[in-house]
């Protein structure tokens, strides 16, 4: 077999599809190889690029063949597909595999960074507490719509909820039966051990807070809780992988899609690709900034003031959030720290005069 420089991997939960070329291009590996042999048939290859699709165990994989050597690069599934022969309507792992080789070896392809174990650890927690907050929700609504058969009315949040369930059954008024109560009480303890889960990981998450400088600092910014900043540092890892703020606010999705064409620049909506669960957060701490902004005189604030009042409450949450981005870009590749009432520096324009300046 002649030297295989670039594989693309294909991974699935136990066969694995290979698809490697030479120096040269040429196709000199189409393999299918199971879970279990997967790490020993890479320790027998000389070191080489792996591409795979960014998935479940990604990240995992990607640790394990830098371990032996390989250079490894993840890419987003969607820059993966055009590649792939057929379209949309073709599609199985040999394709697959044989698409990742090909994107890898594009010379402009952007590729996403393999996360730490630590990073992982941190948001397998931020994971576990947003499924238990879902969980909570769905059966505070289930519970609110049970209660609606017998005519028993609560209203929405799930403070209001919390204040009046208990009062609502033991009202005996209505035609609630005793197995139809300890349903429901059964329904009410659940909710409360959700509670006592979510609490717990608020606790993890404040620990790892507490010892990350760089989240500390992600906290100064004005909307940003330690929610958001444990969330913005184990997802980032590294930032200078990012070239500029912008380049950072348009991974999270913030930035307005284009449909531009011949000259002419039109702009949509936001894009709302890459992390989702950052870009949630970073939306619900520009609430928080935006309607604590009439109570502070620094300069960020009174921008966000004249903003909404100049193009309304829902596009100044976009425009914040997306500032919130660009900012803990600069905090997070340049080590600064956040000035409310920071005035950015323009470098002079080539040539000019420097007297008459």
């Amino acid at each position: 077999m002649d030297k295989i420089t670039r594989i693309g991997v294909d991974l699935a939960k136990n066969l694995i599809q290979l698809h490697g070329v030479d120096s040269t291009e040429r196709v000199v590996l189409r393999k299918a190889i199971s879970r279990q042999k997967f790490l020993e048939w890479f320790a027998n290859l000389e070191p080489c690029l792996v591409a795979m699709e960014v998935c479940s165990a990604a990240h995992y994989w990607a640790r394990k063949l830098r371990a032996l050597g390989h250079e490894v690069r993840l890419i987003a599934p969607q820059f993966a597909a055009p590649y792939r022969k057929g379209g949309q309507h073709v599609k199985n792992d040999m394709l697959d595999a044989e698409a990742i080789c090909e994107a890898a070896g594009r010379p402009h392809m952007r590729f996403v960074p393999v996360k730490t174990a630590d990073q992982q650890n941190v948001l397998l927690v931020h994971t576990m507490r947003t499924g238990f907050v879902e969980e909570r929700t769905a059966l505070v609504n289930r519970l609110r719509s049970e209660l609606v058969e017998f005519g028993v009315f609560l209203p929405q949040g799930i403070d209001a909820f919390r204040a009046r369930f208990v009062e609502a059954l033991e009202d005996g008024a209505t035609e609630l039966s005793g197995a139809a109560r300890t349903a429901l009480l059964r329904g009410w303890d659940h909710i409360r051990a959700l509670d006592h889960q979510i609490t717990w990981c608020d606790v993890q998450i404040a620990a790892h807070v507490k010892h990350d400088s760089n989240a500390q600092r992600v906290m100064a910014v004005i909307g940003i809780g330690p929610l958001t900043a444990s969330a913005a540092v184990s997802s980032v890892g590294d930032a200078h992988l990012f070239k500029n703020g912008r380049q950072f606010a348009a991974w999270l999705g913030t930035v307005p899609k284009q449909a531009s064409s011949g000259g002419k620049t039109r702009l949509g909506r936001i894009t709302r690709q890459g992390n989702t669960y950052l870009r949630t957060l970073l939306f619900q701490g520009s609430r928080s900034a935006v309607t604590s902004a009439h109570r502070r005189t620094d300069r960020l604030s009174r921008w966000i003031v004249q903003l909404q009042a100049r193009v309304g409450w829902y596009r100044t949450l976009v425009a914040v959030a997306n500032k919130h981005a660009r900012i803990l870009w600069a905090i997070l590749a340049r080590g600064e720290r956040f000035d409310p009432s920071y005035v950015p520096t323009r470098p002079r324009a080539a040539g000019r005069d420097t007297a008459t300046a």
